[in-house]
């Protein structure tokens, strides 16, 4: 990072400090992961000056012949990869793509079927505060009280009671299987269109370590960074049927010139995505996320739905003398970093909750196995059981992770 310091010490400090707290500590953010190092050299790279408004071929500037095939790479590969007839790879985000969705099959104030924000949901999924919530007129399903998983029963009678034009499958937090089949049969028999937000299981989906939506879903959106583990990104995906619709809301309808150097980057990690060693990551992120839900469990800590398929845990407070907010602080004193979480039927306000997701997938790219998501899952329990703990469990984390270096070799 010489180049930076030269040009600004400030920001090179603090990316420094940033570099040191990533290999340093543990990162337990679901939707965050370690990107490779030609991702990232590619989002560095020379591309990003080149503004290519428009499609392959169809561009509105002069100069794309190259960033043209940088596109075209990164659609052949995401049709492949996930085996469908269309894909958009230039919505700057997972937000972005669902509002391009959203605006390619409807009208603003048409009714959507969604799962409910404190439930598992997204912000884009209704939120009052979001665009969608705004602009559509949502009606949400939530969680079983009895078994806290999706009830597709009672999908069934909220789709047969508002009619809706969409429905939305898919989830922020929500750590079990989703039945893409069951969704798409309740969607046909209201005459509805049926999206999948497949966000946060992209790349179990890409490796059939998680059932697909394909041919179930008419629109698919997914963000390209969680567990496809690309660079922070959008990627719209379809039929044929909906590719001009999907094409002219991206641009010009949401947005401008597409981000050419994010756009290789994700060519580059579609194409890691394709090969054996990442679904055998993908089945070791399921695993570790299984090892380490049974060892809260054993220490006496209620889990949503009672373990998990995914790549994810949700830790229920309601039980106990703590609440989300306060588990995140101690936590990330000890070097372990989660995030505060809603839970079904939440009692306390979005800035306190009273739960805790934690995601598996980063530490996994580091190359930690069950025996470490089980020390993790360890450290985490001492550290919520007493705050006493947090300095001794601080040195332990920091040792695992040396251990496991973000760059082996670098």
């Amino acid at each position: 990072m010489g180049i930076i310091g030269k040009t600004d010490s400030q920001i090179e400090k603090i990316i420094q400090q940033e570099a040191d707290r990533q290999e340093y500590e543990l990162n337990l953010i679901a939707s965050e992961n370690i990107v490779s190092q030609a991702v990232m050299a590619a989002q560095g790279s020379i591309l990003t000056n080149k503004y290519a408004e428009g499609y392959p071929a169809r561009r509105y500037y002069g100069g794309c012949e190259y960033v043209d095939q940088a596109e075209d790479l990164a659609i052949e590969r995401a049709k492949k990869l996930f085996k469908v007839e269309y894909a958009n790879v230039q919505p700057h985000s997972g937000s972005g793509a669902n509002m391009a969705a959203y605006f390619a099959v409807l009208n603003p104030g048409d009714r959507i079927l969604a799962m409910d924000l404190s439930h598992g949901g997204h912000l884009t999924h209704g939120a009052a505060v979001s665009f969608s919530g705004k602009l559509y007129d949502f009606a949400h399903y939530g969680l079983s009280p009895e078994t806290e998983r999706i009830d597709l029963n009672q999908v069934e009678a909220l789709a047969k009671k508002h009619r809706p034009k969409l429905i939305v499958a898919g989830a922020s937090a929500y750590p079990r299987i989703i039945d893409f089949k069951g969704f798409s049969q309740i969607a046909k028999s209201v005459n509805a269109l049926f999206m999948v937000d497949m966000a946060h299981i992209a790349g179990l989906v890409a490796t059939g370590v998680h059932p697909s939506p394909v041919g179930f879903a008419d629109l698919i959106t997914s963000t390209t960074h969680k567990t496809l583990r690309g660079p922070r990104g959008g990627l719209i995906l379809s039929s044929e049927r909906y590719a001009k619709a999907i094409g002219s809301q991206i641009f010009p309808g949401i947005q401008g010139g597409p981000l050419m150097h994010v756009i290789a980057a994700k060519a580059i990690a579609f194409k890691e995505a394709l090969g054996q060693s990442f679904t055998d990551y993908q089945k070791q992120v399921v695993k570790n996320a299984s090892a380490l839900a049974f060892v809260m469990m054993e220490r006496g800590y209620k889990l949503i739905s009672g373990g998990t398929d995914n790549h994810m845990v949700l830790v229920d407070f309601s039980q106990k003398d703590i609440s989300g907010k306060d588990a995140e602080e101690r936590l990330g004193r000890a070097g372990i970093t989660v995030n505060k979480n809603t839970i079904p039927n939440e009692k306390r306000g979005p800035f306190v909750t009273s739960g805790i997701r934690i995601g598996l997938p980063l530490v996994t790219s580091r190359g930690m196995d069950e025996k470490a998501s089980k020390r993790i899952a360890g450290f985490i329990c001492d550290v919520l059981d007493d705050q006493e703990n947090i300095e001794i469990t601080a040195g332990k984390v920091k040792d695992l992770c040396l251990q496991y270096p973000l760059y082996k070799g670098k």
